[in-house]
């Protein structure tokens, strides 16, 4: 399919949202491509923006981050307003910036491992779950994240951590669309995406 296309069936899944962005889901496991396919989204739809949910979380938790994310950034989202948000982590480590979104965007992507859950189901508009090989996708995790003894621990930690939280929220089941990464299938990665096809009733 390509990447158009997969932006029309994302936008088309809440047809009626005006007044405000559309807020869309991008979810998978570390190292699976969620920020590469959300940046490849983000140029397909020039007025959008993205929101990682690693900086919300930065120096807050893995996963025990729904309720400051709900608050700060998707609520202010669906009553239109400008995003520019400051985690109490940042003040407190001396992180410069804020989480921001300008004013009169169409579409926020918002990008990360756990972020199409439960509680934030209301505040979403649709949502791709990117599906990939679980030995391959903890490689990339690894390598992105570094090989020192402290970078090691961080990774242990997090793998820790995801599988169950993932298995628990099954996002997989509650996403608009399933997109393979990495996959053996042939196809141009610059336009076109690999998806599964949906869901019998």
């Amino acid at each position: 399919m390509t990447a158009l296309d997969v932006v029309r069936q994302l936008r088309d899944a809440s047809p009626d949202v005006s007044g405000r962005p559309l807020v869309i889901a991008i979810d998978g496991r570390g190292g699976a491509g969620k920020t590469t396919l959300a940046e490849l989204l983000r140029r397909l739809v020039p007025n959008s923006a993205i929101v990682h949910t690693d900086h919300v979380a930065w120096n807050h938790a893995y996963f025990d981050w729904g309720a400051v994310l709900a608050e700060n950034v998707l609520q202010p989202l669906h009553r239109g307003e400008v995003v520019s948000f400051r985690p109490d982590a940042w003040i407190a480590h001396g992180r410069s910036g804020s989480v921001t979104v300008p004013a009169d965007v169409d579409v926020v992507w918002v990008e990360g491992t756990g972020v199409i859950r439960e509680e934030l189901t209301e505040w979403l508009d649709a949502s791709v779950w990117i599906q990939g090989d679980l030995d391959e996708q903890e490689r990339r995790t690894i390598i992105r994240d570094g090989n020192s003894p402290e970078q090691q621990e961080h990774v242990a930690s997090w793998l820790a951590e995801e599988l169950p939280f993932l298995l628990r929220e099954q996002p997989w089941a509650r996403a608009t669309l399933i997109v393979a990464s990495p996959t053996n299938i042939d196809h141009d990665s610059g336009t076109e995406l690999v998806v599964a096809p949906p869901n019998s009733p």
